[in-house]
């Protein structure tokens, strides 16, 4: 790699990190639209059945499960019930056994790959489930406009917040070479290519010790490599072939850092955002960021936004895939559907249709 191109993937790594406050700060009001598009409504429960999954390695495991034991003790409810996720077991069994007790709501505490097992067991029931963001990343948390740092707040919402509707999406992996075939529901972003590549390759005691920060450094070192031909067909229109690095999809656009990546996604409309990435340089990379950053309307044409229903992508060698942060394997061909309003969320009071039932105070 020469030096212009290595300086410029510093600049980029250094513009991405020290814009991040000022992302928070300038796009929060702008996504709100998009996590409060759809009624709230209050749960109307005297009393609640509550069932929690907890991965119980996070830092405050501890702490998230006394806060919630001491909230439903004032509310005057029966003790809830706790199902601790282990390494083998991410919590499949745990949502069997939870759901067995026939729970009003279920809180999840965990990062991103609890709550897609969680999310997963509740589509397409009545069974509410309610956020405790102890991840890296914690998409959901970020797109229904939690505050992922405010403990209290987020255990108070889960028990006594608003409650909407939201779609959820499902990815079909399919891999010609091995033979596997697998299924997984998906809440945030979904994609085949680079960004399950820099996933994959990102620096465990890195992420530890910077958060989601780490992932700029194993994407600056990605940003080098070559396009991949694929073709790839929406709501069953004929095959298109595009040399793509990676293809994202949407159903909410809301991302660490607080990058607004695709601001039109939202997420009640039963439509995916379907994002083709297809830079050849270093300065492609520069003006994608660029775009997104400054929400500049133009089009890209290394950077372009369709809306889906259902996505099938085919590609002649297997291609990485990545679940709203978690690496999913190869794949020769995806399917990728929304499934509209399919999850009942717990949602802050402020959210419109009132100010939500009385909290008792912790």
């Amino acid at each position: 790699m020469s030096d212009w191109i290595l300086y410029l993937l510093i600049a980029v790594a250094l513009a991405f990190a020290t814009s991040s406050w000022w992302g928070v700060r300038r796009l929060q009001a702008l996504h709100v639209r998009s996590t409060v598009a759809g009624e709230a409504y209050d749960p109307g429960l005297a009393q609640q059945r509550v069932a929690v999954v907890l991965n119980p390695i996070k830092a405050r495991a501890e702490e998230a499960k006394a806060t919630i034991q001491r909230a439903c003790l004032a509310a005057g409810w029966e003790e809830p019930a706790f199902f601790e996720t282990t390494a083998d077991d991410p919590g499949f069994s745990q949502m069997q056994a939870a759901l067995a007790g026939k729970p009003d709501v279920v809180l999840v505490g965990g990062g991103d790959g609890t709550v897609r097992v969680v999310a997963e067991a509740l589509a397409h029931t009545d069974v509410a489930m309610g956020l405790i963001p102890l991840g890296t990343g914690n998409l959901l948390a970020r797109n229904v406009d939690l505050d992922v740092s405010d403990l209290h707040g987020n255990v108070q919402t889960a028990l006594f917040g608003r409650q909407r509707y939201i779609d959820t999406a499902r990815m079909a992996i399919e891999n010609s070479r091995t033979g596997h075939y697998s299924e997984h529901l998906f809440l945030v972003i979904a994609g085949i290519g680079m960004d399950a590549e820099v996933l994959a390759d990102t620096n465990d005691g890195l992420k530890k010790a910077v958060g989601w920060l780490a992932y700029t450094e194993a994407g600056v070192r990605h940003l080098p490599g070559r396009r991949k031909k694929v073709s790839i067909s929406l709501d069953g229109n004929p095959e298109q072939v595009r040399n793509i690095r990676s293809v994202l999809f949407a159903n909410c656009g809301l991302v660490p850092g607080g990058i607004d990546f695709i601001p039109q996604a939202m997420i009640d409309d039963g439509m995916l955002d379907v994002v083709v990435m297809s830079p050849r340089s270093a300065l492609g990379w520069l003006l994608m960021y660029m775009k997104i950053m400054f929400k500049h309307s133009g089009k890209l044409p290394i950077m372009t936004v369709y809306r889906s229903v259902k996505v099938v992508i085919k590609c002649p060698e297997p291609m990485p895939t990545q679940l709203d942060g978690d690496t999913s394997g190869d794949a020769t061909q995806l399917t990728v559907q929304v499934e509209p309003k399919s999850l009942l969320v717990r949602v802050r009071a402020h959210e419109p249709g009132g100010a939500g039932p009385a909290k008792p105070r912790l």
